[in-house]
């Protein structure tokens, strides 16, 4: 069955505005958990722009389902993921100037890099998951470097299905899910998981959720952007009845 994993960077960033102790993200973990979040994500920045070093072992502490770290495959991150054991960690590429994850990492450029990553990783117990483009080398090189799962990247899909107005009919939009939809079918016939995120939402979410073999969604912006209208466990008790929803109807 579909599962939803809920980034709550956002929570931090809120906090983080004003440098202060409130919004706490454990506190918005236990309310995600409660709205039926499957997982909690993280991502720890090299900059530290909204997840602290603090939150981190706080949610590993706490959490009482999957917690997923996002992470550069860096010494520093690769010492903090085997020291606090999350369930999976998930390799993601970063800029500092960047002011979200604006692209799928490339493993076919760093795969010496990265199979040493994941290798360490697995080392540690801690499942590895890569955050890909739809892109046939990339996942052939995830494979190839270990990876356990690929997330695949859907903003290209997000931002065609809001140019487009949300018509999801839209040639634009049927394009970029089919090759959302072909990358998944490449994934699982390589041994990997697919999962998927990136710029997902209330309107582009069920085409998503219903392409075959999907097994996990992490969403964070717009879930905690609904949040700040009908609260956290509400935000996510739509979401997830949303995806369910469209994975019940499936293709």
């Amino acid at each position: 069955m579909i599962e939803l994993g809920v980034n709550i960077d956002h929570v931090a960033t809120l906090r983080q505005a004003r440098r202060t102790w409130e919004p706490d993200p454990a506190w918005a973990a236990v309310e995600a958990h409660l709205g039926g979040a499957d997982g909690i994500t993280v991502h720890l920045r090299e900059d530290r722009r909204h997840i602290q070093d603090a939150d981190v072992a706080r949610l590993r502490e706490l959490t009482q389902i999957k917690l997923n770290l996002e992470m550069a495959a860096t010494d520093e991150m690769l010492d903090i993921a085997c020291r606090l054991q999350p369930e999976m960690a998930m390799l993601v590429p970063e800029g500092r100037h960047e002011i979200t994850t604006e692209g799928g990492l490339d493993c076919v450029g760093q795969e010496a890099k990265l199979k040493e990553a994941v290798a360490r990783l697995a080392d540690a117990g801690i499942v590895s998951s890569v955050f890909i483009d739809a892109e046939l080398p990339q996942i052939e090189a995830a494979a190839r470097i270990g990876a356990r799962v690929c997330e695949i990247h859907t903003g290209p899909y997000a931002h065609a299905f809001h140019g487009a107005g949300r018509d999801a009919e839209a040639p634009a939009v049927l394009a970029e899910l089919d090759k959302v939809r072909r990358a998944g079918k490449a994934i699982r016939e390589l041994g990997m998981r697919f999962n998927a995120g990136h710029a997902l939402n209330y309107y582009n979410v069920q085409p998503i959720a219903r392409l075959a073999g999907v097994r996990e969604l992490h969403i964070g912006h717009a879930i905690v952007s609904r949040a700040v209208f009908v609260g956290l466990r509400e935000a996510v008790r739509e979401m997830k009845a949303l995806m369910r929803e469209a994975a019940r109807r499936g293709e």
